[in-house]
């Protein structure tokens, strides 16, 4: 996520805290180069300039000058700013006393708004916040069918009706009826895709506003689109008085400069992000979280909260004890490789962890490659039961069958099972003795 900004802003600050003292000029020349990096990510240039100019005026101050280590105070100025750059107003669903809110999803073709409103609703499940999804959006084909699919694979309801006897004030308003009657929390309206130049377009949803009074209207907006997105959120926003905002395809490499603007330019708080395709890849917004990541000093309270999420209770307990008793095999490996794909990909992982996300970049190309971890999972799944718990009886017979079974290579089996030896010497060791200098020798 904004991978080439994070890399040109760390470089940026790294050579200023790697100097004992500072000056005017060093500082004047570092946020020059901060101001390019935003505007070559395609932040909106009244965003850079005030951003720049709001830096630059606390780091010129004594208490950055006269300090012993000036570059860290520096840095922690330009994650506060950044912070507040992104900050705008409350970031989470703000539901009323009524039993049933309204949730109106609004946003340009091809945003992803529809994908987003299905995950949406899953988000909120997990959050113990049941959801209806309303498919409003009567235009496009194969709008409605593409909704209930992925209510059905999510084991979401979802209300419809047929768009050639409906209209979509109707069918947000019926499906709202039917989102009381279901005792929902939040009836969720997939409107279609828009222009906010569309007057015409604009208008109804401006209709569907006053049937239904939703107490979120949320923009759905590539972040891939640059300017594009804080155009329209400004021209949205200003029909419809947007609520808030979710920034799509957050995990592309594109430039992203949208996340960073939006906020500042309409007033408008970002409150989800999608950051993958899967129906759970899209996260709440925290903008000091995101500050950090864009700096490279990771995000583990969200690395925490995804492993919450991913790793049962009872299974946790039970690798505990088979740590303790030493009896970590390929099929507990197996586990734990499922455990980890489920928080996300490598990289995003990766990008949570301090000081992880620059490293990343770095590595030799396919290092962090999620075909990597499919491959020890096939070979793993075309092991018996025995050789996941005794690998040691893996015979040359034994490679050429579970190679034949997971599309693999007998040398891909020689290559797993040198690399878990170490991993299995290592719960020994531990499980032996609570002594660090006994640790040592596994490094050795």
């Amino acid at each position: 996520m904004l991978e080439n900004l994070t890399e040109k802003l760390t470089g940026i600050l790294g050579k200023l805290t790697s100097k004992g003292r500072l000056t005017d000029k060093d500082i004047d020349e570092a946020l020059g180069m901060v101001r390019r990096s935003l505007l070559e990510a395609d932040v909106n240039f009244r965003v850079a300039r005030d951003f720049v100019a709001a830096v630059k005026e606390r780091a010129l101050g004594s208490d950055v000058l006269e300090s012993l280590t000036p570059g860290q105070q520096v840095v922690k100025i330009v994650h506060e700013e950044l912070t507040s750059l992104l900050t705008g107003g409350e970031h989470r669903l703000m539901p009323s006393s009524q039993p049933t809110n309204a949730v109106m999803m609004v946003g340009l073709q091809g945003s992803g708004k529809t994908t987003t409103a299905a995950k949406l609703a899953l988000s909120l499940r997990r959050q113990d916040r049941k959801a209806l999804l309303i498919a409003a959006d009567l235009r496009r084909p194969a709008a409605i069918q593409q909704l209930e699919t992925l209510g059905k694979q999510l084991g979401i309801p979802v209300y419809s009706e047929d768009p050639a006897t409906s209209t979509v004030v109707q069918v947000a308003k019926n499906g709202m009826k039917r989102a009381e009657e279901l005792g929902v929390h939040w009836a969720i309206v997939d409107t279609g895709g828009r222009l906010q130049i569309d007057n015409e377009l604009m208008k109804e949803l401006e209709e569907v506003k006053t049937a239904i009074s939703p107490q979120e209207i949320l923009l759905v907006i590539d972040a891939m689109t640059g300017q594009d997105a804080v155009n329209a959120a400004e021209g949205f926003h200003e029909k419809v008085s947007l609520t808030g905002l979710i920034m799509t395809k957050m995990d592309g490499d594109a430039r992203g400069g949208a996340a960073l603007s939006v906020t500042r330019v309409t007033g408008v708080p970002i409150k989800y992000m999608g950051v993958g395709e899967r129906p759970d890849a899209l996260e709440l917004f925290y903008p000091d979280r995101m500050a950090s990541r864009i700096l490279a000093m990771g995000d583990v309270l969200t690395l925490i909260e995804k492993a919450q999420e991913s790793v049962d209770e009872n299974q946790a307990k039970e690798m505990e004890r088979k740590f303790r008793e030493a009896s970590f095999d390929l099929e507990d490996f197996l586990t734990q490789i499922q455990a980890v794909k489920k928080m996300g990909s490598l990289s995003q992982i990766m990008e949570m962890i301090p000081g992880m996300g620059q490293m990343s970049s770095k590595l030799k190309a396919g290092a962090l490659d999620d075909s990597q971890i499919e491959r020890v999972e096939a070979i793993i799944r075309s092991m018996t039961r025995e050789e996941r718990q005794k690998p040691e009886i893996i015979n040359g017979s034994r490679r050429r069958r579970i190679s034949r079974g997971s599309g693999t290579t007998p040398q891909d089996i020689n290559q797993l099972l040198h690399q878990f030896r170490p991993t299995q010497k290592m719960m020994r060791q531990l499980s032996r003795s609570r002594n660090p200098k006994n640790l040592m020798s596994l490094f050795r």
